[in-house]
């Protein structure tokens, strides 16, 4: 029986983002400020040529440039030093020569004295342009610090604006209001997680000890054992799903606090609660773990690791199968990395993987190999840390999952 081709492999998905790239010249950033500069200089040297060209036009339709003279000598002599003026015919010819010269002269003197104070008025319209952009477009500034603020999960910052009652003042009252709506829904989530929490966990936990009991009683028949025991791995599996839902809506959100966090020690610790499942199914565990610090929460990046290498593990070919997990350090970045064995993934599939309760092809429910949220938890803890998750097909089966972290 003929197998079916591996589809070939995904190409990694860059971790450079061009959005996020800083230009080579900052200064030459298309801001507002800029563009209102341009635009005001733009319009000042505009006005300044056709001021300037009316001058020159007016200039020269008085000074008659080219026009004869209003007197003729009839007879005489007429001295002059810088002409040298015959007699009669050719003396009025003369100077008609030099006088439309000196007139020509003084227009040529007037246009280059216009055309130097033009230029020095326009840099000092551009420079003028630039201060009153800045001047206007401060709020702007204030409004995008608090922005900044605000998305770093600050929440109780506000704008306050002061100032005339023009359009950024009510932008910035607008932004305000959102923000009040928004702090109010946040906190009445986290509320409703704390109270989930509690409420959700709280029977789980007493309906495993009741189970719990009742398996330790020696009387129990074999048959109520079996139900005890299909009953508590239900159990357990609600407690696991919880779990997930409720660390899924809190690393959701960015993380606040962040200590120092080997994410070789973590991704170690991760392979040893792992381990004995690994063997179990006989799948090998390897991989070279560098030292590599971030900044971050040490549990939820523990989750990270031990998400992904927990399905690295359950979904793995069923003999011979081996899972590697690596971290290190690529273009400044931490960098963990789980590859395995396993069934071939289409390059279409993957990105789905990451969606909640989402399992390749039709396992979705009734499956003993978790919940369906562990990439979706990693993938949040992963933003909530400023950093990204991205899986590809490897050739000839199985996953290859990266997490890339700041450092």
């Amino acid at each position: 029986m003929a197998t079916t081709p591996a589809p070939p492999a995904a190409p990694p998905k860059p971790t450079w983002d061009p959005r996020r790239a800083e230009p080579p010249f900052p200064w030459l950033r298309p801001t507002i400020r800029i563009r209102l500069t341009l635009l005001y200089g733009g319009m000042f040297l505009i006005a300044g040529i056709l001021l300037l060209s009316i001058i020159y036009l007016l200039a020269a339709q008085a000074l008659n440039v080219g026009s004869e003279l209003p007197f003729k000598i009839i007879s005489g002599q007429v001295g002059s030093n810088t002409c040298n003026l015959p007699s009669g015919d050719e003396l009025n010819h003369a100077m008609y020569e030099c006088v439309n010269r000196q007139r020509q002269h003084a227009l040529d003197d007037l246009l280059s004295r216009s055309l130097l104070a033009l230029l020095g008025l326009a840099i000092i319209a551009f420079a003028f342009g630039y201060a009153m952009a800045g001047r206007v477009l401060s709020p702007l500034g204030h409004i995008t610090r608090t922005a900044r603020a605000v998305a770093g999960s600050d929440l109780s910052r506000r704008i306050e604006l002061d100032g005339p009652d023009d359009e950024l003042k009510e932008l910035a009252d607008t932004f305000d209001d959102m923000l009040e709506r928004l702090q109010r829904a946040f906190t009445a989530q986290q509320r409703f997680v704390g109270n989930a929490s509690h409420e959700l966990r709280t029977p789980l936990a007493i309906n495993r000890t009741l189970l719990e009991v009742h398996l330790s009683d020696p009387g129990v028949s074999t048959e109520l054992q079996q139900l005890g025991k299909t009953l508590l791995a239900t159990n357990e599996r609600s407690e696991q799903l919880v779990e997930g839902l409720l660390l899924l809506a809190r690393s959701d959100n960015q993380i606040v606090e962040r200590k120092p966090v080997d994410l070789a020690e973590v991704a170690s610790q991760a392979v040893d609660q792992v381990h004995a499942e690994a063997e179990a199914k006989g799948v090998k565990i390897r991989g070279n773990r560098s030292p590599v610090v971030v900044q971050g929460n040490g549990v939820l990046l523990e989750r990270i690791a031990l998400n992904l290498v927990q399905n690295a593990v359950r979904y793995n070919v069923p003999k011979d199968g081996w899972v590697e997990v690596t971290t290190g350090t690529q273009h400044g970045r931490a960098v963990l990395e789980v590859s395995n064995t396993g069934p071939v993934v289409p390059a279409y599939e993957v990105d789905n993987l990451f969606e909640p309760f989402r399992r390749l092809r039709t396992e979705r429910t009734g499956s003993d190999k978790g919940v369906g949220l562990g990439l979706s938890i990693a993938r949040s803890v992963a933003r909530a840390h400023g950093g990204h998750i991205v899986g590809h097909p490897r050739e000839g089966g199985g996953l290859v999952m990266r997490v890339t972290l700041p450092i």
